[in-house]
C-alpha cells in the first residue's frame, strides 16, 4: 500500500493523509459501539481533490468510507476493523459558496457544520429550518446522506425536502454537477433524491443547493402536560386545525424520560414532571408571519380549547427566547440523561400517527411481560410519527450485561411490533452497518433487489461504503 499512500499524499498533501497517531475521532462511532481501523484518513480540500482521491482508490481497489461529522447513530460513517478502508473526511470542505436571496437558496459544501449553515442563512435574514441535537458537529453532507429529520419536519420536511441540487463524485471519480436551484426540473431520473439517504454507498456528496425560507415574525414555544398518548395525538390534531402550517414543532416526551432529566440535570427544572396524572409532556412550537401578539393570541386560544377538550392538564407558554430555549434544552437533554443513567437500547422508529397510541400500549405491555423490570424511555417527533422508543436496563442491574444478553430480544420484539402497526424500523438515523440484517428482514425482496441493482450499476466494484445499508454483496 505504500505506492497508494504516496499517491494520496501527492494529491492532497502529506499533512492531510493521516495513518498514525490518535485517529479515534475518525475511527470510533458516535455511540462508542465500534472502534474501527482505517488504512488512512484523507482530508481533501476541494471537489477536484475528492474526485482524484476516489479515482486513486478505484485504481488500487481500496474501499472508501465517506465521513462528515461522524455523528451517525447507525455506525454508517466509521471504518470497519479490517484496516483496509480509507476514511474520506469532508471536514475541510466547509465553504458557503453563495446565497441567492431572490431564489431563496444557499449553496454550501458538504463539510459545512449544520449550525454554521443555519447561521449563514440567519445573517442573510433568512431561515434554514433543519434542526437536531447534533447540529453543532454534524455536517450537511451527512445530513443529506442519511436524510436527517429533526424537530421541524412537521412543517418543513426531512433534509430531502430541503435540497434542490447536489454536486456528487461518482464511484469512478467523475463529478456530477447538479447544483441547480430549480424547484421544477423533470429531465429524467431524479438522481438528487437517489443520492440523498444512500449513506455514501452510491457516491460522495461534495456540495448542495438548499432551500431557504423567510424568517417568521414571531416564534413561540409551549409546554403542555397530557394524561395519555391518546390525548397527545388529539392535541396534535387540534393544533393542526388551529395553527395550520404555523405549527412547526410537536415533540412528545414520556414521564420516565423526563424523570431522568430531572434526576441527572436538576438545574433544568422540568415542568409538571411530578404532577399527578401526567404521563406525557408535549413541546409545541408556533411560527407566525404576523406578530408576537398575534402568535400568542392563537397559541392561548389553542391551549384553552385543549383544556376544555381534556387533552391538556396543565401548560406554560414561554415568555421570552431564553425560556423557550430552556424548554427545548430539556427535550434535547433526554439522550444525555439516558446515557448518564446507563447503557441502553435505542430505536428510531416511525408509525402512522393514528396508530401510535395502540403501538405504545401494546409494546409497553409486551416488553414488561417478556423482560421484567425493563424501563421505557419514549420520546420523539410525534408531529411526523417518529418515536425514539428506547429501552433502559432494569434499575440496579448490570446494564452492559443486559445489552449483551437481551438487545437482540428487545429489538426483535420492538421491530415486530413496528411492522405489525405498519411502521418502519428506521425513521431518520439510517441503516448504516447496525441495521443491515433488520433491513433484509423487513424490507420487501422486490425493493431489496432493486436497491442491489442500483448499487451494482453505479458502484460495480463495491468500493463506496461497502457493507453498509445493503450488507455484503455477491
Amino acid at each position: 500500500m505504500s505506492d497508494f499512500l504516496t499517491t494520496l499524499r501527492n494529491l492532497v498533501g502529506p499533512a492531510h493523509v493521516m495513518t498514525e497517531g490518535d485517529l479515534s475521532a475518525y475511527e470510533r462511532d458516535w455511540r462508542g459501539r465500534l472502534h474501527g481501523k482505517a488504512l488512512a484518513v484523507v482530508r481533501p480540500a476541494s471537489t477536484d481533490e475528492v474526485a482524484a482521491v476516489v479515482r486513486a482508490c478505484a485504481a488500487f481497489g481500496v474501499p472508501i468510507v465517506p465521513q462528515g461529522g461522524n455523528t451517525s447513530l447507525s455506525v454508517g460513517s466509521t471504518p470497519d476493523t479490517s484496516g483496509r478502508e480509507v476514511v474520506l473526511s469532508l471536514t475541510r470542505m466547509h465553504a458557503v459558496r453563495g446565497i441567492d436571496q431572490a431564489n431563496l437558496t444557499m449553496t454550501v459544501e458538504a463539510g459545512c457544520v449544520l449550525q454554521n449553515v443555519q447561521a449563514a442563512a440567519e445573517s442573510a435574514g433568512l431561515l434554514f429550518p433543519l434542526s437536531l441535537a447534533a447540529e453543532g458537529s454534524c455536517t450537511i453532507g451527512g445530513n443529506l446522506g442519511t436524510n436527517a429529520g429533526g424537530t421541524q419536519v412537521l412543517r418543513y420536511g426531512n433534509t430531502r425536502e430541503l435540497c434542490l441540487g447536489l454536486e456528487v463524485v461518482t464511484p469512478q471519480g467523475d463529478i456530477w454537477h447538479g447544483l441547480k436551484g430549480l424547484r421544477k426540473d423533470n429531465t429524467g431520473y431524479d438522481l438528487r433524491n437517489l443520492m440523498i439517504g444512500s449513506e455514501g454507498t452510491l457516491g460522495v456528496i461534495t456540495a448542495a443547493t438548499l432551500k431557504l425560507f423567510p424568517r417568521p415574525a414571531a416564534r413561540l414555544t409551549a409546554w403542555a402536560a397530557v394524561p395519555s398518548m391518546e390525548q397527545a395525538v388529539a392535541l396534535l390534531a387540534l393544533a393542526q386545525r388551529s395553527l395550520g402550517a404555523d405549527l412547526t414543532g410537536f415533540e412528545v416526551m414520556g414521564r420516565f424520560a423526563l424523570s431522568l432529566v430531572a434526576k441527572h440535570m436538576p438545574q433544568l427544572r422540568v415542568p409538571f414532571v411530578e404532577q399527578e396524572g401526567v404521563q406525557y409532556a408535549v413541546l409545541l412550537e408556533n411560527s407566525d408571519s404576523e406578530s408576537e401578539d398575534h402568535a400568542r393570541a392563537r397559541f392561548e386560544a389553542l391551549l384553552e380549547a385543549a383544556f376544555e377538550a381534556g387533552c391538556v392538564l396543565d401548560a406554560v407558554v414561554a415568555e421570552n427566547i431564553a425560556q423557550a430555549q430552556q424548554l427545548w434544552h430539556i427535550r434535547e437533554s433526554i439522550p444525555l440523561a439516558q446515557a448518564q443513567e446507563g447503557l441502553n437500547i435505542k430505536h428510531d422508529i416511525s408509525v402512522p400517527i393514528s396508530r401510535i397510541p395502540a403501538f405504545v400500549a401494546d409494546t409497553d405491555v409486551l416488553l414488561a411481560r417478556e423482560i421484567p423490570g425493563v424501563r421505557l424511555v419514549n420520546f420523539g417527533h410525534l408531529g411526523d410519527g417518529n418515536l425514539h422508543y428506547n429501552v433502559q436496563a432494569p434499575e440496579g442491574g448490570d446494564a452492559a450485561a443486559f445489552l449483551r444478553e437481551r438487545e437482540d430480544d428487545v429489538n426483535n420484539l420492538v421491530y415486530a411490533a413496528v411492522a405489525k402497526f405498519g411502521g418502519s424500523f428506521s425513521a431518520e438515523h439510517g441503516v448504516g452497518a447496525l441495521k443491515v440484517d433488520t433491513l433484509k428482514e423487513y424490507q420487501s425482496p422486490v425493493a431489496l433487489a432493486m436497491m442491489r441493482s442500483i448499487k451494482q450499476a453505479l458502484d460495480p466494484h463495491n468500493l463506496m461504503n461497502p457493507g453498509r445499508v445493503l450488507g455484503p454483496l455477491p
